[in-house]
């Protein structure tokens, strides 16, 4: 087994009111990644992921698209120290 990947993701864009969070959460459920994603006050989206480096990567390029309503404009990466995330959640 690889090696997991951690990130936190800051996405902006036209991302709320898009069903942005909902769609991340059956993406990462799709691709076996755990975290979550929150709306921010300013506008953004916020997405912890973890998970195996090549699912990963193809659930980044997922959030430069988004669901068929958003316009991503850009996304600021940070890497993270994995933790014992079980799930991938939607937070309100």
């Amino acid at each position: 087994m690889e090696p997991e990947l951690r990130l936190d993701l800051v996405i902006e864009g036209r991302v709320q009111g898009v069903g942005y969070r909902y769609c991340a959460k059956m993406k990462a459920d799709s691709l076996c990644i755990r975290g979550s994603v929150k709306n921010m006050r300013d506008g953004k989206v916020f997405v912890t992921a973890q998970g195996e480096k090549e699912a990963m990567g193809k659930f980044v390029n997922w959030c430069y698209k988004g669901p068929p309503d958003a316009i991503v404009i850009k996304i600021e990466k940070v890497h993270g120290k994995t933790e014992n995330f079980r799930e991938f959640r939607v937070l309100y």
